[in-house]
């Protein structure tokens, strides 16, 4: 199959075949994207959470690196370092829900990309398909063409159809595994605002008793 025979089919099918080229292309950007960071935010989460399980109700110890310092979950710290001594664990609880609300829409960014990609690829395609239904039946107006071409012409139109769901079948199955991505990450950040609250309590922070609050030193990570 040529250059030329496959813009001859992009042709035939209405230009909706370089539509599907530009949804692939937007599809795959934001899983690669999405992959990425994702994977960075469970990652970094998993070892604030080891370090919170290792510090057992110390937490002025605690240090995060720079990198660190950057996640979504280094909010729930800056929280626990500002209003620790000020004011109620009920209180302090939802300060630290708030920040994990406004952490969210983060989170999910550009799925609904994907959400689109998998709803409009299949109508692309079948649509397109449709055109070329239309060209391929067309010959039948003169009676010197074979019925042959007929039948390869429905052939091709079918490619827009099964484009479409290519695109949309490889959409699905990532916008699944990020949705599940996300959830790993929220159960991150319920996990470790439930740890903090729980080491605050021991040492007697955010009591209302005037205990001094948690400083938690921010270090250059040896990493980058």
């Amino acid at each position: 199959m040529t250059i030329d025979h496959l813009l001859t089919l992009a042709n035939d099918s209405g230009g909706t075949l370089y539509v599907m080229v530009l949804l692939l292309l937007v599809a795959l950007t934001v899983i690669i994207e999405r992959a990425r960071y994702l994977s960075s935010m469970q990652r970094g989460g998993a070892h604030l959470i080891a370090l919170l399980a290792e510090q057992q109700g110390n937490l002025s110890d605690l240090s995060l690196t720079e990198r660190q310092s950057r996640l979504p979950h280094a909010s729930l710290f800056e929280i626990i370092q500002r209003d620790s001594s000020r004011t109620t664990r009920e209180i302090m609880g939802e300060h630290l829900e708030e920040a994990i609300m406004h952490e969210v829409p983060q989170l999910d960014r550009s799925l609904w990309v994907l959400d689109t990609v998998i709803t409009l690829a299949p109508l692309l395609g079948l649509f397109g398909t449709i055109i070329g239904m239309f060209n391929a039946f067309h010959v039948l107006g003169s009676m010197h063409d074979n019925p042959i071409a007929i039948t390869g012409g429905i052939a091709e139109a079918l490619i827009a159809t099964a484009s479409g769901l290519f695109i949309a079948m490889l959409g699905l199955i990532a916008y699944n595994y990020f949705h599940q991505r996300v959830r790993l990450v929220l159960h991150q950040l319920e996990t470790i605002k439930l740890m903090l609250l729980n080491r605050c309590n021991q040492i007697g922070v955010a009591l209302g008793h005037g205990a001094s609050p948690v400083e938690l030193v921010r270090t250059p990570s040896a990493r980058g």
